[in-house]
């Protein structure tokens, strides 16, 4: 399993990572693909072929990628962010780079690259189900060995989005996860859909260098090869824990409406419904999700607070189309908290 060098140190724990954070000015800094998505929204969003002209509801371009929507997410929630992705030379990579700097985002360290075209995502969403279209320009281009080492040492955390389309760089994210833990940085990834669906690429070696692992049901089960998503969280969690003394990576896994789960190789598996909400658009609500969720650990909550926490933000952040416009701030986020956990036994 790749990563194995800073397994040793990783015995030192999450708790030491968290001590050394605390000197550091940047809270995450999120590593990944950059690019708009363009979001065809309608209760029928289906072309039909042959010519044939159809009125849509709305069409508009935003934040998109996992790892940008997750990066404003995490930035709503009063986390410092900073980015490092690559984006072409052109309108969408502008765009891009413009609207996360408008959010906060440090993003001085991303590559302008001009042989190439910033990639995107055409979304057709009918609300409560979508397709995509993706054309891949610079997204895989992102490489782990040009991530600035003084950049790295301002982090306290290190997320990485959408794992099997960094193309660059997959070979080489375990050792780089390992080598963050090894010195103090708490890490988390999310693999998104495998395009090739072979669903490998390396998730296992990620999973022995991360600290918590974000699939949704379908990608769990696909990854562990079983269709119980209990029993495929469990097993994700143990393979991350062979080799490792400090309990291994929390697996946390979105159920959609079912909610969402977590649980270590060890100990108890933790369950919590979702938060009803009429969704208009899903996009993005898995890395809101994470970004919620992150909030809550990073602050030293237990898991079933952690996943109350990434539920709330997961649900609020479907009430306006594409990803980001109603992404929770932290005190809207633990105002629907308060107000949920209060009126459910759940």
């Amino acid at each position: 399993m790749a990563g194995t060098a800073g397994t040793d140190l990783m015995a030192e724990g999450t708790a030491t990572a968290r001590v050394a954070a605390a000197d550091r000015d940047i809270d995450i800094l999120v590593i990944g693909e950059i690019n708009p998505d363009i979001v065809v929204s309608d209760p029928d969003p289906v072309p039909v072929f042959g010519e044939v002209e159809r009125v849509v509801r709305s069409i508009h371009m935003t934040v998109g990628s996992s790892s940008a929507i997750f990066a404003c997410g995490a930035a709503r929630l009063e986390f410092r962010v900073a980015f490092f992705g690559v984006v072409g030379d052109d309108t969408f990579g502008q765009f891009m780079l413009d609207a996360l700097r408008t959010r906060g985002i440090d993003v001085s360290a991303c590559v302008v690259d001009p042989t190439r075209s910033t990639g995107a995502t055409v979304i057709l969403t009918s609300g409560r189900d979508r397709a995509m279209l993706t054309e891949m320009g610079a997204i895989g281009t992102m490489d782990v060995d040009a991530i600035p080492e003084s950049l790295l040492d301002r982090a306290g955390h290190v997320h990485s989005g959408c794992f099997y389309l960094q193309e660059t760089s997959r070979e080489r994210l375990p050792a780089f996860f390992a080598a963050a833990r090894a010195r103090g940085i708490t890490t988390s990834f999310d693999t998104n859909w495998d395009p090739t669906e072979r669903w490998d690429g390396g998730v296992a070696a990620m999973l022995g260098a991360c600290d918590v692992f974000f699939p949704n049901a379908a990608e769990a089960r696909r990854i562990a090869r079983l269709d119980d998503v209990e029993e495929a969280a469990r097993t994700l969690a143990r393979i991350g824990a062979e080799g490792r003394s400090d309990g291994g990576p929390i697996v946390a896994v979105k159920l959609g409406a079912a909610g969402a789960l977590a649980c270590r190789a060890e100990g108890p598996l933790i369950r919590v419904p979702a938060m009803r909400v009429e969704p208009l658009d899903t996009t993005g609500a898995g890395d809101s999700f994470n970004a919620g969720f992150l909030r809550a650990w990073l602050d030293g909550a237990d898991l079933k607070e952690c996943l109350r926490s990434g539920a709330v933000c997961g649900a609020i952040s479907t009430q306006c189309l594409g990803g980001i416009d109603s992404q929770p701030t932290r005190a809207e986020a633990r105002t629907a908290l308060d107000a949920w956990i209060s009126g459910s036994p759940g």
